[in-house]
This record gives C-alpha cells, structure tokens and sequence, in this order.
C-alpha cells in the first residue's frame, strides 16, 4: 500500500468535492482526491444535467401540442424515446469533461477511483492507498432512499439513479413521492406520452404553501398526471412491466403500471465512511455540522448532501467555496447557514423560493409582516407568452426588510435569484422601486410591481395629495 501525506484528502467528487478540490489546489495545496463511483457524482450522471435535459425535451413536445393559441398548428406529434436519451446523455457528455479526473489531474490533484474509508482521526485508506492528511473533507453525498413499504424490496423499481437507463418510454409510470424529482419527472415523463400516476402520503410542497400547490395542483391534472397525495401505499407486488401498488384507506385501489420510480426523499451516504474510527458524530440526517461545516473531529468538514443541510448542488458549490475560504484562510470564516439558498421545482410552471415562508414570518413578527403579491396574470410578458400561470410573492417586514418571496410562473427558477441578491446583500423593499429597472417586457417585472404595492398606501394617502397640491404652488 501506498503511504501519501497530503494537505488535504477529500471523499467524494461530486459538486462539493470537486469545488474545494479546485480551490485548495490553485491554492497550492497538495490534494488528494478519492471517487469510487463516477466523477461528477450524483447532479451530473444521475440528477440536474439528467433531468432538466429530459424536461426540455418534454417541454418542447408540450410546446409543439400546445400553440393552437399563438396560431401554430404543429400536426401529429411523434416521440422518439432512442434521440431523447440520446440527447440526454449527451448533454452529460458535454459537460463531463469539467468534472473529469484528467482535469483535475491537470490541476495538480491525486484522484483515486476507489472506496474510501478513515482509518483513524488522522487517516483515509483505500485499497491501494493511505493518506494522512492535515485537514480532510467528507462529501460522499446521498442516494435515492427507499421506504419501508411492504413488498417493495421484492419488486424491480428505478430511482434517478437509473432511470434515465431505461429501454422504452413507460406505458404507465408509477411514482412514489411528490417531492422536486417525483413532480419534476413526472410531469416530463406524462408530456411524452407515458401515463403517469404520483401517489403522495401528504401533499406537494409538504402543506408548506396551499396558494403556490393549488397552481402546480391544477396544472398537472390539466396535463393528465394523475395526483393522488395523502394517500398511504398499503403494499407493492408484480414483475417487471407489470407493478401493482395498493393504495389504503377509504379510496382503497389497485393501481397497475408498467415501471415503478421511488422519489421519496435521500438518504447520506454515512456508511462504511469509518465514521467512528475518526470521530465524527453522524445520524440519520448526515454528518453533523457547525455553522463553518466542521465535524466534531476539527480537522474534518462535511460538505454537500451529506452535511445535514440542504440537499442542492448550488448549496454543495456554496460549501466546497466556504471550505476553502473556512479551511486555509481562516481570517474571516464564512457561515453555511448565512447566504439565501434558492429552493426550485423544475415544473412548468416552475417554483421558486428563498428566505422563509410568510408563515415562518408571521410566527416571528406576527402582524409587523406584510405579503405583496401578484399574479403573473397581470404581467405584460405572460400575456405575450399566453402562460399566466401562478404569481409572485414577497415577504417583508415593517421596516421593509426582505425576508422571503416565492414565485411560480415560466423562469421562476431565473427570476428568484434578483430577490436572493437583495436578501443576501440586506436591501429593503425600497431597493425594488427606486434603483431597480427591469426591461419591458420582463417576467422580472412582477418584482417591481409587488414591492410597490408596500408603499401604495401610504403613497396615495389624503396627507401625501395634500402635500402634492401644496408643492405645486412653490415657485
């Protein structure tokens, strides 16, 4: 076995991973880099790049059904399940090269395409290596979880990890989850043609907000996804091709599909990590985390899924950048629970969230928050686009801090990144109706609208018209 000493040893080379590789090797640090599976981990090979090149795909064959209102009659529509993978692998191809081994090699790192393990506090092993390192890094990620279900260990089912395999288009897709992915490829899998049926024990978004449910409810109905939410699944059985759920409760049913999805939440990948030979506290959550993504053992950080903290690549980069910052400059240390992270269902319509919710708010601050909303049916640009579903929503305080905002609409996803700015960088609502200048015609626009709304009441009061007639008498 090779002995290495090293400045730092990470597990794992997905988006954390792969970030404060990056980082501490430009930063002339000695890396070494352990992957047992494929670089890029889960949002290159089996989640992000996957899914929303299939959802495009599905869009554009729902696009194509549906512009009998802007005057396009698009004709018989046929899907070739064949091209669709064909462009969603190479979509991951494309990109591939970026998380590669030889690029990072390139960079100066040692990566190890093998399982990793600790040894000691001190210590990563591998089969072929050993690596005492001064600081070292835990992003092993998480993996599609499986629910006790009576029977399912004993049906064929898939999960992101391999469905973007599959041979043939579902004839009926049955989906256990209404979470991002279970909406998500639901609704791309019903626009190709596949009848799909999501089975849910609550509701969609978690009973978390009714109004933007209500839009993501009715518009995947319309599409013909059949929804069935607090709805508990009483046992699983069938063969390939022919999978039946049976649903308990009073609507007692017996639905038959011909593939079966798990998206009923993720799992970290804590297991066979030599966690307690390293003393590093660990539960069903993940590894557990301070605000500056240290382990109980301090030369140790948790990055990405596995930290017990939000499960999106955009928040793993986030880490991978403050584990650099965190780890080797030190002088000004940056929080994991202090930037705004952007929450998103890739649906059409799209939703988009950050901050808290208006009812988190009003647990806080009771009636010293207020809620300026508008329905994307009053925006100029949806109209054009003949999509006015959902609406905009920002949460403020009194004083007109910005504490939250939702939207559902086309480019939600887009659009929340402005509201994460001003969150992130403190501005008030009155950033939104003074400097702030979207283009005409915008989705953004719904942003200026809202925050004008905070303002209306005051802006048009009897005392302020007063005013206006006094000042028009001034020399």
């Amino acid at each position: 076995m090779e002995n290495i000493k090293a400045d730092i040893a990470i597990i794992g080379a997905g988006s954390a991973g792969l970030v404060a590789a990056s980082g501490a090797a430009r930063l002339g640090q000695k890396v070494v880099l352990f992957e047992s599976g494929e670089m890029g981990g889960d949002c290159l090979n089996y989640g992000c790049v996957p899914s929303k090149s299939l959802i495009a795909a599905a869009r554009a064959a729902e696009g194509a059904r549906s512009s009998g209102p802007l005057g396009i009659d698009a004709g018989p529509l046929r899907v070739d399940w064949a091209r669709i993978s064909a462009h969603v692998h190479g979509v991951i191809e494309t990109i591939a090269p970026i998380d590669s081994q030889e690029r990072f090699e390139g960079l100066g790192v040692r990566v190890v395409r093998e399982r990793a393990r600790f040894a000691d506090a001190r210590t990563i092993v591998s089969d072929s290596v050993s690596v005492r390192a001064r600081i070292m890094v835990i992003a092993a990620g998480a993996r599609a979880g499986a629910p006790p279900i009576p029977g399912l260990g004993d049906v064929p089912y898939l999960t992101n990890e391999t469905i973007f395999e599959i041979a043939a288009l579902p004839g009926h897709l049955l989906i256990v989850g209404a979470g991002a992915i279970g909406l998500e490829l639901g609704q791309a899998f019903r626009r190709l043609g596949a009848d799909v049926t999501i089975i849910e024990a609550g509701q969609i978004l978690g009973g978390s907000d009714d109004e933007a449910a209500a839009v993501l409810r009715a518009k995947l109905t319309s599409e013909g996804v059949t929804l069935l939410e607090t709805t508990k699944i009483e046992r699983i059985e069938g063969v390939a091709g022919a999978i039946v759920v049976h649903t308990a409760g009073e609507g007692v049913r017996r639905i038959v599909g011909t593939h079966l999805l798990i998206a009923a939440g993720r799992k970290p990948n804590v297991e066979n990590l030599g966690l307690e030979a390293a003393g590093v506290a660990h539960d069903k959550r993940g590894v557990t985390t301070d605000a500056y993504l240290r382990t109980s053992n301090k030369r140790i950080y948790a990055l990405g899924d596995i930290a017990s903290r939000e499960q999106f690549t955009h928040a793993a980069g986030l880490h991978g950048s403050l584990f650099v910052r965190n780890a080797l400059f030190k002088l000004s240390p940056g929080r994991a629970d202090g930037p705004p992270i952007p929450r998103v269902i890739y649906t059409e319509p799209e939703y988009a969230a950050v901050g808290i919710s208006e009812k988190e708010a009003r647990a806080r601050w009771g009636d010293a928050v207020r809620v300026l909303s508008v329905p994307m049916h009053d925006n100029d640009r949806a109209q054009t686009e003949r999509d006015t579903y959902g609406f905009a929503r920002i949460i403020v305080r009194s004083n007109g801090e910005i504490v939250g905002a939702v939207i559902v609409g086309a480019h939600a996803g887009e659009t929340i990144a402005t509201v994460a700015l001003a969150i992130a960088n403190k501005l008030k609502i009155a950033a939104f109706t003074s400097s702030f200048v979207p283009a005409y015609p915008t989705r953004a626009e719904v942003l200026k609208r809202a925050a004008g709304q905070f303002y209306t009441e005051s802006l048009f009061s009897p005392r302020t018209k007063m005013l206006v007639r006094l000042l028009t008498y001034l020399p």
